[in-house]
């Protein structure tokens, strides 16, 4: 069966000549980048009645495309509960392998094909000193930002370890916070330097004769934020990160390097004009269901309603970058995002809260995460694949446990509804996103619209092959969709990977572990016709003559 009981069993394809299908901003190309731009989706009845609703798609897979680049698949990983220690490492369980990772994990990880890992936090890199997880003698020392007492036995060798066992390149984000501009470039000469310097030969002297050579590294966290440990201001940023990235920069030229930024405000502009010439990427942050205090998710329609808001983030992010003269010189990373916001009451330390492990354990609750987190999330990639050209990283918040795709407990793992976005995405997609058109239903709740339909068209080498992310964010109507594809025959063949569920708040757990899993099959063109269940996501790959 395709999707709900109430949808038809089989999925149509259409080709069509009439318009394309709308989204509040959906595909405009304007060499070099992919760009989205429609407006006024006409918001549907069938909300109410739940009916259908159609979109079109128009692309034309002959015209240059913009090659993404595959870190938008990355991921994130924090000392906050049970995302490193009991998640992905756990030395003495039967599970786990001889260095303590957690074998189940590495396999399951290994399907996403994850291509960066950002470490250490996060909050808990604005206080974190590296010294103190590398070595043989290592002391367990008090978390400021999170409140509890860290082992230090999973730290800079193990992390990078367990990156190279997953097949992702290690991304360490530094203490801009309570640490200094040394402490930063002496953590480069551990990674990175063959054999000169205290620190390399500190790494020898540890084990590992070979550099781990670490590629990227991100100068702070959240500085900007009065909370964060170490909090700067706007006019105290720009010259710690100027001198910071001088001095990483003289251990090795060669890294690429990212410093914590906002899309509002003074303060990236002031960053950019001490600091711009040193960065290869602005660091941005997105959580859009705050749960920080209150753990009271929000409903689907709700968490649905704002699935257009990281795509305004990024544009206002693409702004900055044009008005102080960085466009195309630095990338924009979304190198923490998910639509759930940790719930971490008493931050920063948690001392007050007498129930502060029960309370974080509440990031846990796989029921939390539904479908309305896998078609937020498959949005959020759509968005930053249309704008290729100026995002190049985003990492999902994080990899394991809490918000996490994975869900890590004692006898095995489950997999989430975002598990299965995510694989889809790394899998299917081919590697250039190319110019469409679209324009169709949208729906409305509450004084807020978004387009029903989003979609994003990539192809392969020579624009013959194709594979479109498709996405039904109506909580209740089947979505009819057209393509306006030039080459592509009524009956060709062509593949269908869906993600969907039994109402919109499905959801996997320990029990039932495949309630929500992607159904794959092959079909034929059937008159022009695609329909797609309601809340649902879907990958569908095929060739034109």
């Amino acid at each position: 069966m395709w999707g709900v009981h109430r949808l038809p069993a089989i999925l149509f394809l259409i080709m069509s000549n009439t318009t394309g299908f709308t989204r509040r901003r959906f595909l405009r190309t304007t060499a070099p980048a992919v760009l989205t731009a429609v407006a006024g989706a006409r918001v549907s009845k069938a909300f109410q009645t739940g009916g259908r609703i159609s979109a079109t798609v128009t692309a034309d897979l002959s015209a240059p495309g913009v090659p993404f680049n595959r870190m938008l698949f990355g991921q994130f990983l924090e000392h906050f509960h049970r995302q490193v220690y009991g998640g992905v490492f756990e030395p003495g369980s039967p599970i786990a392998g001889p260095d303590g990772f957690r074998t189940d994990v590495i396999a399951a990880l290994g399907e996403l094909k994850i291509p960066v890992v950002r470490w250490p936090g996060g909050c808990f890199a604005s206080a974190y000193h590296w010294m103190e997880g590398v070595g043989r003698d290592r002391q367990p020392s008090f978390d400021k930002a999170w409140g509890v007492e860290d082992p230090n036995t999973f730290g800079t060798d193990e992390f990078v370890r367990w990156c190279r066992q997953i097949g992702a390149e290690p991304y360490i984000c530094t203490n801009a916070g309570t640490g200094t501009s040394e402490e930063m470039s002496n953590w480069v000469e551990y990674c990175n330097l063959a054999s000169q310097g205290r620190y390399a030969r500190l790494r020898r002297a540890n084990g590992f004769s070979e550099p781990h050579n670490v590629r990227y590294w991100s100068i702070g966290n959240e500085n900007y934020l009065g909370g964060e440990i170490g909090a700067k201001t706007s006019v105290e940023w720009g010259p710690l990160v100027r001198e910071s990235a001088k001095m990483m920069r003289a251990v090795d030229p060669h890294i690429k390097l990212l410093a914590a930024a906002t899309v509002t405000g003074g303060w990236t502009s002031s960053l950019l004009n001490e600091a711009g010439r040193y960065l290869d990427y602005i660091s941005i942050h997105g959580y859009w269901d705050p749960l920080w205090q209150a753990n009271k998710p929000s409903d689907y329609l709700t968490s649905i309603l704002r699935c257009a808001e990281p795509e305004s983030e990024i544009e206002q992010a693409e702004k900055l970058l044009r008005d102080n003269g960085f466009d195309g010189k630095i990338k924009i990373a979304f190198d923490e995002w998910n639509l759930r916001g940790w719930h971490h009451p008493g931050f920063p330390g948690g001392g007050a809260v007498p129930d502060l492990i029960a309370q974080r354990a509440e990031n846990d609750r796989n029921e939390t995460y539904t479908m309305a987190d896998a078609v937020f999330s498959a949005s959020l990639l759509n968005a930053c694949l249309r704008h290729a050209a100026t995002v190049e990283m985003a990492c999902m918040a994080p990899v394991v446990n809490a918000r996490g795709p994975l869900y890590v407990h004692p006898k095995g793992i489950v997999k989430r509804t975002t598990f299965h976005v995510l694989k889809m995405y790394a899998e299917l997609l081919e590697p250039n996103v190319v110019p469409a058109r679209s324009m169709g239903d949208g729906f409305a709740s509450g004084g807020k619209s978004v387009a029903a339909v989003d979609a994003v068209l990539t192809a392969g080498a020579g624009g013959k092959r194709f594979a479109a992310a498709l996405i039904n964010r109506h909580p209740e109507a089947s979505a009819t969709c057209s393509f306006r594809i030039a080459g592509l025959a009524p009956g060709a063949s062509v593949t269908v990977r869906l993600l969907s569920g039994d109402s919109p708040d499905s959801y996997n757990d320990i029990s039932r572990p495949d309630r929500v899993a992607p159904e794959e099959r092959n079909l034929r063109l059937r008159d022009g016709s695609l329909e797609l269940p309601p809340h649902s996501v879907a990958l569908v790959r095929g060739s034109i003559a």
